[in-house]
């Protein structure tokens, strides 16, 4: 039987993670974002997954590089206004490790990824409601993106790498 699942906004995170001067690490999250989620009854390797996040809902805790975020130089919301996510497979490694396979799009590219999610499992909340939770990890290449913008600092440092780790905490609620 097909069951669906949709995010529990309350519950979730939408995390990044991205080296800055190639000696730090500079976090962002996105606040305004929505997913769904298809199983054969509650078997989550048979799950199809869509997700969507708003891009103006970027925050890194900083305005001024919000906003760079936002502009030309890297998502350009005004014509992309969100990235989306949508699954093609969803394997099970081992009892909670699963790999999950996908078309993401940002920016107008769409490419295939694979990211890792760590099933935590299904619970009743104490209002009655079925839940899913999961921890989601990944690794994209933000250049393939058209990501592109950096610079170079006079002693010869990229300002942001290309390598952009992505932290999901995901749950979800049975419809």
């Amino acid at each position: 039987m097909e069951t669906k699942w949709k995010i529990d906004n309350m519950h979730s995170e939408i995390g990044f993670k991205v080296r800055h001067m190639m000696i730090s690490n500079v976090s962002g999250s996105f606040t305004d974002f929505s997913a769904e989620a298809t199983t054969n009854d509650n078997d989550f390797s048979t799950a199809k997954l869509s997700f969507q996040s708003a891009i103006n809902s970027i925050s890194t805790g900083v305005q001024d590089r919000d906003e760079h975020l936002k502009s030309a130089d890297f998502f350009d919301a005004a014509s992309h206004p969100s990235l989306t996510f949508t699954s093609d497979s969803m394997v099970k490694k081992s009892d909670d490790l699963y790999e999950i396979t996908g078309k993401m799009n940002v920016k107008g590219v769409e490419k295939t990824v694979t990211l890792e999610a760590d099933f935590a499992g299904i619970a009743v909340d104490p209002y009655g409601q079925t839940k899913a939770g999961m921890t989601v990890r990944g690794k994209i290449n933000r250049s393939d993106f058209g990501l592109t913008w950096s610079a170079v600092t006079e002693a010869g440092n990229i300002v942001v790498s290309d390598e952009v780790k992505l932290t999901c905490e995901l749950q979800f609620i049975k419809s």
